[in-house]
């Protein structure tokens, strides 16, 4: 008896796992009004970033209080302010990737909303370790399932399995 009702809840959360993972992406540029131009083409892994060491995102850099919309649709797992990533929310998005958006000028959105990607959920700024800076998004896609085939010997190289180039699904 225990083993079929363990044996079922495996095959639940197998099936949560690979609907997640079937779930298209299409993410869009979060910044409203932001191009390719808005941003470092080679500002992901760089090195030299302070305490963090490298860079584990891209800036997209834009007018304080421009929207930015969610990139993905997903739901909200929280939003707060603190810290290096100041005023921040925090996406789960298809494929089970995390959203990070840092920096905020304002926050948009409540714990456990569902967004889209035409839904306001912040607007730019340049709070936390931003403060000195122009206003801009730090924009992270974090992967909760790793991708080991992504590990090299640069400086933190072995999180590179967790931290995926927004560039790249940027850029598309």
């Amino acid at each position: 008896m225990i083993k079929k009702i363990l044996l079922r809840i495996l095959l639940v959360i197998v099936a949560i796992i690979v609907i997640g993972l079937l779930i298209p992406q299409n993410l869009k540029m979060p910044v409203v009004g932001a191009d390719s131009n808005s941003y470092n083409h080679n500002a992901f892994w760089h090195g030299g970033w302070g305490s963090s060491v490298v860079h584990k995102g891209v800036d997209i850099f834009a007018k304080k209080g421009t929207s930015i919309n969610s990139s993905t649709v997903g739901i909200v797992l929280t939003t707060g302010e603190g810290g290096k990533s100041g005023k921040f929310v925090l996406v789960l998005g298809p494929k089970w990737r995390l959203h990070y958006y840092a920096h905020l000028d304002e926050i948009k959105t409540k714990r456990f909303a569902f967004v889209t990607q035409d839904r306001e959920i912040g607007t730019v700024g340049n709070t936390g370790n931003a403060a000195t800076t122009p206003a801009h998004l730090h924009y992270s896609i974090v992967t909760l399932i790793p991708y080991p085939w992504r590990i090299d010997d640069s400086s933190h190289g072995i999180r590179k399995m967790f931290y995926l180039n927004p560039i790249d699904y940027l850029t598309k």
